[in-house]
């Protein structure tokens, strides 16, 4: 071990040394006490003035997104997530089922490893923290290096909210440095992982021998069905589209519509701000959005004058424009439209049958964006159905926002998260959105009950008059 590695291993150290001692004493709290500190970790963030300094903070100094946006991200995903949280039991007994005779009560993991992306840089870690927190847990939290002056801030206030309720500072502690070395000694030195980013930070997470949650890479395709409310399904995939320019994994990167109404569909997503290339204007911004083969960091979450400017997109409407489109065919490597893009740029495909859609569409996944999600604006129940039955994919929504939704909604049942597993599809270890339950071990006090014996008729009954012996 060279001399770096070892100030590594010593620093995390340290850390975890102050986690573990502060969460110590957290694990006798009793649940409303929990629920205090859960509640000051949210308005850590949530209050107005600190929303916004957070907000602008990253903004400045990520130069990813834009303020506004992100003040209403801080807030909307807080307020959500202590929705969820509130109420639920986290401390002591958390289920009884006399028919099983088995109890369970809730324990924490320890201390937990949150890596954090620069994309999001106050809400994500808010979020992790809160979830941490409510399982009685300690969390260090390691920013990305344009990320770590908003995280300063936030565990700054969070810190102010921990000397309100009376518990330990070192509940929620950063990485003030961060770096690759230090991220990896602390996937090794904590007893939970979870990273929301980068892929490398994904797969260096599962390396790490400690146990880990990781997400997959978004690439998010909605499809525009022949019934679907034309207009409803433009303003919301505007509004989706151009969020936070476009920061969100789960933003739409492509639309899949239907023949029938491709051009209502076109017109109506440019009366929404959406300028559709030429060829030739798509081949230069292709140029610019992957100059060496590989996406520019220069164009992610940009605002879209930016883009144009770039691109050398000189037109009146490109330049006013509040997302561009560009049509596609093919898929993969050769396609690099089909791919994420973290842009305000929306891939357009056509289809004719859903069920051909759908092969594109897995395609289009497989590529880039394995597990995560698929959109559909429909007023047909059986083909929202056919969507889920068919795709690999964690989460399909129906008649939504896409990146309002997939992280949990106000209007739909998924769970608030800025954590989203995309399942063995895309190398991860949970297929659902991350929640308080992942941040819990569960002990399962198992009594004598009247025995539950089969017989050989109640199972292999049909089995055997259909096959035989």
């Amino acid at each position: 071990m060279d001399t770096q590695d070892t100030s590594a291993a010593e620093t995390v150290a340290a850390l975890v040394a102050r986690a573990r001692a502060a969460q110590a004493v957290f694990e006798d709290f009793d649940q409303q006490r929990v629920d205090d500190v859960v509640a000051g970790a949210a308005w850590a963030i949530y209050r107005p003035d600190r929303a916004r300094e957070l907000a602008e903070i990253a903004v400045r100094d990520t130069g990813l997104g834009n303020a506004e946006d992100k003040v209403a991200k801080n807030q909307r995903k807080t307020l959500g997530t202590l929705r969820d949280l509130t109420g639920v039991k986290s401390v002591g007994v958390i289920r009884e089922d006399p028919a099983t005779g088995i109890t369970e009560y809730a324990k924490p993991v320890g201390v937990v490893a949150a890596v954090c992306p620069s994309t999001n840089p106050a809400a994500t870690p808010a979020n992790k923290t809160m979830m941490a927190l409510k399982g009685r847990n300690a969390v260090i939290l390691s920013p990305s290096p344009k990320g770590a002056s908003t995280c300063r801030l936030l565990v700054e206030y969070i810190h102010a909210e921990l000397d309100k309720v009376g518990a330990p500072r070192d509940l929620v502690q950063y990485v003030a440095e961060p770096s690759k070395a230090l991220t990896n000694e602390l996937m090794s030195q904590a007893d939970l992982v979870v990273v929301t980013g980068s892929q490398r930070n994904v797969r260096q997470a599962y390396r790490s021998g400690t146990p880990a949650i990781g997400v997959g890479a978004g690439n998010a395709p909605v499809i525009v069905d022949a019934d679907a409310d034309i207009a409803d399904a433009a303003e919301k995939i505007r509004r989706s589209k151009t969020f936070d320019y476009a920061t969100s994994c789960s933003s739409e990167n492509s639309v899949h519509i239907h023949d029938t109404v491709y051009d209502a569909t076109l017109r109506a997503l440019e009366d929404q701000g959406g300028y559709l290339l030429t060829s030739e204007e798509k081949e230069r911004l292709a140029g610019v959005m992957w100059p060496n083969g590989k996406l520019s960091p220069a164009v992610t979450a940009q605002p879209p004058g930016k883009l144009a400017a770039l691109a050398g997109l000189d037109s009146p409407a490109a330049r006013s424009a509040s997302f561009f489109m560009v049509q596609e065919e093919g898929v993969g490597p050769e396609y690099p439209f089909s791919g994420e893009k973290l842009s305000v740029v929306l891939t357009v495909y056509r289809f004719g049958r859903l069920d051909d859609a759908l092969q594109r569409i897995q395609q289009l996944l497989d590529y880039q964006g394995a597990g995560h999600s698929c959109g559909i604006h429909t007023r047909s129940e059986e083909h929202a159905r056919m969507v889920a039955e068919r795709l690999r994919v964690a989460r399909v929504l129906v008649n939504q926002a896409h990146c309002f939704g997939t992280g949990g909604g106000f209007d739909n049942g998924l769970g608030f998260t800025l954590t989203m597993g995309a399942g063995t599809w895309a190398g991860n270890s949970i297929s659902d959105n991350l929640s308080y339950r992942h941040f819990l071990n569960i002990t399962r006090l198992a009594r004598v009950i009247p025995p539950r014996i089969p017989t050989e008729e109640q199972l292999w009954g049909r089995y055997l008059e259909t096959y035989g012996r």
